[in-house]
């Protein structure tokens, strides 16, 4: 089985010239990872498996500011099967309210798909 590498240098370069203003830094901790820490002292974790054919997850933890946690992941957990979307499906605040997952299926875009949903979610708790 050949190794599926993401160009995570493109995903960080999109991150750098489109969501700058409320990105502190981005770490590369492994082979197709990122970790996007933010100025709110939260965190995007990007994971792509090296392994499994298309497998990810998006991750915004906030357990530590809200108790909140989103993440759009593909592990196909026979527990969601229910979810349109399965095996795609993403945890809204909670690791146990699923919903039906639309992020891309291209990494490029689906950076961008996630960093806009931070954004937006950012800017209504800055306009609280």
């Amino acid at each position: 089985m050949s190794k599926k590498i993401i160009d995570t240098q493109a995903l960080k370069q999109i991150v750098d010239n489109e969501f700058a203003e409320f990105v502190n830094d981005i770490q590369e901790p492994f082979i197709n990872e990122l970790r996007i820490n933010l100025n709110d002292e939260s965190f995007v974790d990007v994971w792509y498996s090296i392994n499994l054919e298309n497998r990810y997850s998006y991750h915004w933890e906030r357990k530590h500011i809200d108790g909140s946690v989103y993440r759009h992941d593909n592990a196909p957990h026979i527990k969601w099967k229910e979810i349109e979307t399965f095996p795609k499906h993403f945890h809204n605040i909670s690791e146990e309210n699923v919903e039906a997952s639309f992020i891309s299926d291209k990494p490029e875009n689906a950076i961008r798909d996630m960093m806009n949903f931070v954004k937006n979610k950012i800017e209504k708790i800055d306009n609280k």
